[in-house]
């Protein structure tokens, strides 16, 4: 308690010293130095900072240098996102594997290859003797991305070369970590589970016949047990978010940080500590917040006109945490459709016919998905193009699939570090130089003051 008090005393003696140092820049003095503020153009598009041939994003494009909308698409390696999916359900079978060889390797693979890669992920998973006990029970985090990461950086002590940045050697670091994130996420959220909320502890062994999505519920559910039908549905949450381009933070994360030539545990921390904002991944768990919100508030949510009343209000600020934000929405590339929230929106109404519980609520989703554009029409006096993102039902769906919110971003994370993996890859092998933008210095010069004269 003394501890607690005093931290909160030193807090706020160093709350009001920042408050005369760290003040909000005027937008004015972006312009004035042509700084591009979040590496975005005036028009929305990105700043081009680099190259790849590892994912491509596509929401718009540029027409006699105006920005035009279109369709959404997402392709991996030049493969579209939507047919690897849809192709994996017309065969029945579980396709994260398939994606995650795709992205490292830059080709689809062939199915006695398939078989061997899935092989190989299955038999990396178990953590190196002792991991669990020491780098993940002991100081068990409240949050599974802080425990994730620290447990990335700890393989870097258990790996007999961890330094050498061959592409080899980095391809066969991001296998092992492709394997063991799952295991690694499933373990820290029992430890929060037991050592924080006071629940049962449950560390199964992982699997190594299973897919990840199967062996992934595994180990997450008290009693192993799962659908086919559910793990399909994590298997399609996993490969849409496999990848989604070298500039969004957390790949971009990865790229810079790589480019210094370090090693790839540090690389890939520093990924997760990006993915776990609530402006990148943690995004799915405004969503969930908001909605609840707007459950709690809502009486008829089958009215267009309470839930339109609302989402104004949160626009207007006077609502949910005073971002004037409606979560879900909008997208830094994506205008008319998100492809990924085209997918997982087709697979949460497939879920919800064999869940009438959850049908009310799915169509009060859809029913903000369909009311935002038109309300922040009226209230921002703009008519932006937005359509719905990945992160409106991706929460959703995994609070179907009984996944606790803990999780929610983990799971992100545990899909991404494929993309991550293959980034750091392109940027070691096939760019060489160390990513160093320049900042505009708004200091003027002062003459030093001896201590005594201050």
């Amino acid at each position: 308690m003394r501890d607690n008090k005093e931290r909160e005393r030193l807090q706020e003696i160093f709350q009001e010293k920042a408050a005369g140092v760290y003040k909000p820049f005027s937008k004015e003095l972006f312009k004035d130095y042509q700084v591009k503020r979040g590496l975005r153009n005036e028009d929305g598009t990105g700043v081009m900072a680099g190259l790849t041939s590892v994912g491509a994003v596509i929401g718009y494009y540029i027409e006699d240098g105006e920005k035009v909308p279109t369709e959404g698409h997402l392709r991996y390696r030049g493969y579209d996102l939507s047919d690897i999916v849809r192709n994996c359900e017309n065969e029945n079978r579980f396709g994260f594997e398939e994606v995650a060889y795709l992205l490292l390797f830059g080709h689809l693979p062939d199915s006695e290859t398939l078989a061997d890669f899935s092989k190989l992920i299955g038999n990396q998973r178990a953590l190196p003797e002792g991991f669990a006990e020491d780098m993940i029970l002991k100081a068990p985090s409240t949050n599974i991305m802080n425990k994730m990461a620290r447990s990335v950086l700890a393989a870097y002590s258990y790996d007999p070369n961890p330094d050498e940045i061959t592409a080899g050697n980095i391809i066969r670091q991001s296998i092992e970590l492709i394997a063991r994130l799952p295991v690694m996420a499933a373990y820290g959220y029992q430890a929060k589970s037991h050592y924080h909320d006071g629940n049962s502890l449950y560390l199964h062994t992982p699997q190594t016949g299973l897919s990840t999505a199967e062996n992934f519920l595994y180990m997450l559910r008290p009693d192993n047990k799962y659908t086919r039908e559910e793990a399909e549905m994590l298997d399609v949450l996993l490969m849409i978010h496999a990848e989604h381009g070298g500039g969004n933070n957390s790949a971009f994360t990865t790229r810079v940080v790589s480019s210094s030539d370090t090693d790839t545990y540090s690389a890939i921390a520093a990924a997760i500590g990006s993915l776990k904002g609530p402006k990148h991944g943690g995004a799915n768990a405004k969503v969930m917040a908001m909605m609840e919100e707007i459950k709690n508030n809502v009486r008829d949510w089958e009215d267009d006109d309470e839930v339109k009343a609302y989402l104004a209000k949160i626009m207007r600020k006077e609502a949910f945490d005073g971002a004037g934000l409606v979560y879900g929405m909008g997208h830094a590339i994506y205008t008319y459709s998100d492809p990924r929230c085209i997918l997982l929106k087709e697979k949460a109404e497939s879920l919800v016919k064999n869940n009438p519980d959850f049908e009310k609520e799915f169509n009060l989703y859809r029913a903000v998905e369909r009311l935002t554009p038109g309300v922040f029409a009226e209230v921002k006096r703009n008519e932006k193009v937005m359509c719905a993102n990945v992160d409106m039902y991706s929460g959703f769906v995994y609070k179907m699939l009984g996944i606790p919110a803990d999780m929610y971003t983990p799971l992100f994370a545990v899909s991404r570090i494929v993309g991550w993996c293959a980034h750091r890859l392109e940027e070691v092998i096939g760019c060489g130089r160390i990513i160093r933008p320049a900042y505009k210095s708004m200091l003027k010069s002062k003459k030093y003051i001896e201590i005594d004269k201050r």
